[in-house]
């Protein structure tokens, strides 16, 4: 399921897959893979699932069966570290490239990114530093104001607490659209969040139920 919403006079469709499409520009926009993630902890001896690679890119897979789209664009911490360079990591990565050749595929550097070091050139993704500007937006990966475009950012992972009777609650991720600056929810398996609460003229829609809604 998905919510439209309207950004600087552009449609933009928050998708339940945690990304966001924009129609105009067939372009799939994502934050926070942080592909490889397990991978890396794994390489320090930590003892965490396996599988988030597979199943963040079948997540992919999903998305782009489900829209029209030439082109992703990461909007930061593609891979998550040095250690995402698994050899497990990297071959399914260049599996899954394999069929998606006429893909264009656009990284904007996070700070992971600069630990981890570039994709491999083989998997053709083009790697740039933010802002990217593009129409009314500058992609970036830090939340931060730029001068004259809206800023569209990951980074801090936002989740948002929906509070019931008594003392239930459900921790659920998030997009946090804002007047300036608005915040994608980390779109990998195995990420952490950062509580956000619905500010002065901004939205919040949580995504639970493969449903996205907004925060009344």
């Amino acid at each position: 399921m998905t919510c439209s919403v309207m950004l600087e006079g552009e449609e933009l469709w928050l998708l339940a897959d945690k990304a966001v499409y924009w129609p105009a520009r067939r372009c799939l926009l994502i934050a926070d893979a942080h592909l490889g993630k397990a991978s890396a902890y794994r390489s320090l001896g930590q003892p965490v699932p396996q599988g988030t690679t597979t199943e963040n890119l079948a997540t992919l897979d999903r998305l782009l069966a489900a829209v029209t789209c030439e082109q992703v664009i990461f909007l930061g911490d593609f891979l998550h570290g040095p250690g995402s360079h698994a050899s497990g990591t990297l071959g399914a990565l260049r599996a899954w490239r394999a069929h998606h050749r006429s893909l264009i595929l656009v990284l904007v550097r996070g700070n992971h990114d600069k630990r981890a070091g570039d994709p491999p050139a083989d998997l053709g993704i083009e790697v740039v530093e933010e802002p990217l500007l593009m129409g009314p937006f500058a992609l970036q990966h830090e939340p931060q104001v730029h001068p004259s475009h809206h800023v569209l950012a990951g980074h801090v992972h936002p989740v948002y607490r929906l509070r019931g009777k008594g003392r239930q609650s459900l921790r659920l991720p998030c997009f946090q659209i804002g007047q300036r600056v608005s915040v994608l929810p980390a779109f990998g398996a195995f990420t952490g969040g950062y509580p956000v609460q619905v500010g002065k003229d901004q939205q919040v829609f949580v995504i639970g139920g493969n449903e996205v809604w907004p925060v009344r």
